[in-house]
């Protein structure tokens, strides 16, 4: 009986569930992280981005969304506006700091600040678990303890890493990364017995989708900034705020009237989909500008930028499928008609040069298209 009234309290706390104001101020020192992520798609060689630079662009990413997503996760289960939890998440406050400025291409030159940034943050989030897990009930006790105590194997992987060189230390850093990474799927068991809290959840994660067009919008920007006033540029610009427009308007709607906020689940589709349409946002950002670069080799930019979209497309429809309402979710028939029109579209500017203006106008319906057909 007392664990189900411990429940049935939880319950009711849980369902008003706001996102903090020191949450908010957490997710502002991510900004300038996301902007150095991306800032690495901006290399140009020989017509395209290397190889080399776009998987630095994603192991970069990577640790920023896993330690985000750390401590959104413990706030969304157990977080409380008390004083020792603004002390905890101060204190990460400080590591993101050391981390967002050990992030560069030349990770060698910066390993060790950034190895203590990351694990620091790590272990700030697995300690709250384990001080939080005395004072829970039931299933609740059992997820705090789990998490808290596994965490700990990919912390210790990843600190190993110190002991080697060369290109061993980084495939010990993200094996370990790796491990922590999969540890909630392993234990999925444990999670779904105490469910997230979807709003506040789909909250945390529409205010970093937020952060991510913001990179977008600085773009256009840098593009504005960048080149001469003609009728070219200007319409360019102008059709890049529309898509913007776009994006914002097929996402935050999706969020805000056509799912289901209250689902109980662990939520794994919202957090590990999302690293998807993370990493898409960074690259259409990155798109924007080297459409007015003109640095890199037409087919390789058409294949990037639509690849990109495709990407996104993906993500978005497998995380809020499963959250929309049974009768709001696509059907085959939308699916078909959204992936034919992104396809004639690609299979024209293969056949024709076209300029930066026509393929970002494209881009821009096909998101018009999508809001409207989801929204």
């Amino acid at each position: 009986m007392n664990n189900q009234a411990s429940g049935l309290q939880h319950h009711a706390a849980s369902a008003d569930k706001k996102v903090t104001w020191l949450e908010l101020f957490y997710d502002l020192l991510f900004v300038a992280a996301v902007s150095k992520a991306s800032h690495v798609l901006i290399h140009v060689e020989n017509g395209s981005i290397p190889v080399e630079y776009l998987m630095k662009f994603v192991l970069i990413f990577i640790p920023i969304w896993w330690a985000w997503v750390g401590q959104s996760l413990f706030v969304n289960r157990f977080g409380q506006d008390i004083i020792s939890h603004r002390i905890f998440l101060i204190l990460q406050l400080f590591f993101v700091l050391i981390m967002t400025a050990s992030l560069s291409v030349d990770f060698d030159q910066y390993y060790v600040p950034f190895l203590i940034g990351y694990v620091g943050l790590r272990a700030m989030t697995a300690i709250q678990y384990l001080s939080i897990h005395s004072k829970e009930d039931a299933h609740r006790k059992i997820t705090a303890r789990y998490l808290g105590s596994r965490f700990w194997i990919g912390l210790v992987i990843s600190s190993s890493s110190l002991f080697f060189d060369s290109w061993i230390r980084y495939a010990v850093l993200y094996a370990g990364i790796a491990v922590d990474i999969l540890l909630p799927l392993i234990g999925r068991k444990y999670l779904v017995k105490s469910p997230i809290n979807t709003h506040h959840l789909l909250e945390r994660f529409s205010l970093f989708t937020l952060i991510l067009l913001g990179e977008s919008v600085v773009s256009i920007l840098a593009v504005m900034q960048s080149s001469y006033w003609t009728w070219q540029s200007i319409l360019f610009a102008s059709l890049t705020f529309l898509l913007i427009i776009a994006m914002w308007w097929q996402y935050f709607d999706n969020v805000e009237k056509k799912v289901n906020k209250t689902i109980e689940t662990a939520g794994q589709t919202i957090i590990y989909g999302h690293l998807f349409i993370y990493l898409s946002l960074c690259m259409i950002a990155a798109s924007i500008q080297l459409l007015v670069l003109k640095q890199l080799d037409y087919s390789f930019m058409l294949y990037f930028i639509f690849g990109s979209v495709l990407l996104y497309f993906f993500s978005t429809s497998l995380v809020f499928h499963k959250y929309r309402h049974i009768h709001q979710r696509l059907g085959i028939p939308h699916l078909a008609f959204l992936l034919g029109l992104l396809g004639i579209f690609f299979a024209v500017d293969l056949m024709f040069l076209l300029p930066n203006y026509i393929i970002i106008g494209e881009v821009m319906v096909f998101f018009a298209v999508y809001a409207k057909l989801t929204t």
